[in-house]
């Protein structure tokens, strides 16, 4: 009776119990490794825009992202947006001096593979592509009258690498212009009687951070070269990307160099078929059904998109050698050769 004593008072302490390990490590990782990627990675489209940045155009339009293959760890996919340029703001130049005008459109699409490491803490990828800009012309936002302006074609192959945690991410990028207008080519398009286009080569990392499950900041380089050889410098850029709703993203960014100086920017993406993508309202409704970033990251649209562009003033062409044979300052040139005429 004493030892079935000993047992019962045995039993009835409390036991201490030590927390259950997942092997993955912590309970963030359980609900990453929890996550069926076919489940969570579908086709979303919708609607985005922007307002004109250093280089970049106002436009507004449509995209989509279509996974092509969902492994058990991994992603191939391909992503594709059209967007509809609208002008410059009147009297300021996206391009330093020419305003850019509306009506055109022009496209982006990517092609890429994005996979999980073993424990599914971060997200590795890369995915490249093409951009296409036409850009449209007006007046120049300089004082100088101009006339003769010119519709151009830019195009550019674009490469990304990427790797994202549930709180860092790093994005590194190279723009490349390609085409009659490529880097390298020595060949500018003339926009009108004073200008010419120049189609940037950019390359540039950013290191961002989560600092809410809503808010994402990030701080950024670049480095521009161009073959007019005016609009070749590195800029840094501060960008912030707020999830409001289901699907449904605001940002603005804010960059400087010597060549564009500060300029700022505004951007919205909101995305149907989006399966709960980065949504407060299912994270505190629903937060076992919650997407980890990590894994939200695997369908989210790649950035860098936009085609840049810088404007100067025409070079010399062959037969136009002094000041008096060149515009400026001659107010009659010919406008097939360029050159002054007498």
């Amino acid at each position: 009776m004493a030892a079935c004593a000993a047992l019962l008072a045995l039993a009835s302490i409390p036991a201490v119990a030590e927390p259950a390990k997942v092997a993955q490590g912590t309970a963030a990782d359980l609900g990453a490794m929890s996550v069926s990627l076919k489940d969570a990675v579908k086709l979303n489209y919708g609607i985005q825009g922007q307002l004109q940045g250093a280089g970049t155009p106002n436009e507004a339009g449509i995209g989509g992202f279509l996974p092509l293959r969902v492994g058990k760890q991994s992603v191939t996919f391909l992503d594709v947006l059209a967007n509809v340029n609208f002008a410059d703001y009147p009297g300021y130049s996206s391009i330093l001096n020419t305003t850019v005008a509306g009506g055109t459109i022009s496209t982006s699409t990517r092609l890429g593979q994005r996979w999980l490491n073993g424990d599914r803490s971060w997200m590795y990828g890369f995915n490249f592509g093409y951009d296409s800009r036409p850009m449209a012309t007006g007046p120049a936002d300089t004082g100088v009258n101009v006339s003769n302006s010119q519709t151009v074609f830019f195009q550019q192959m674009a490469f990304n690498a990427e790797a994202v945690s549930n709180k860092w991410s790093a994005n590194g990028y190279w723009l490349v212009p390609i085409g009659q207008f490529g880097w390298g080519s020595n060949t500018v398009p003339v926009l009108n009687s004073n200008y010419v286009g120049d189609s940037l080569m950019t390359v540039g990392l950013d290191v961002g951070y989560s600092i809410a499950p809503s808010l994402k900041a990030s701080i950024g380089y670049y480095y521009q070269d161009g073959d007019l050889n005016t609009a070749d410098a590195s800029g840094v850029q501060l960008k912030a990307d707020y999830i409001i709703a289901n699907g449904l993203t605001v940002g603005g960014k804010l960059s400087y160099d010597p060549v564009f100086n500060t300029s700022a920017s505004a951007n919205l993406k909101y995305r149907f078929g989006s399966n709960g993508y980065g949504s407060p309202i299912k994270r505190s409704k629903q937060p076992s059904a919650m997407k980890p970033p990590v894994i939200q990251a695997l369908s989210a649209t790649p950035a860098n998109r936009d085609v840049r562009v810088a404007d100067g003033v025409q070079p010399p062409p062959p037969g136009c050698t002094g000041a008096g044979d060149w515009y400026p300052p001659c107010n009659n040139y010919d406008p097939v050769q360029i050159c002054c005429m007498g």
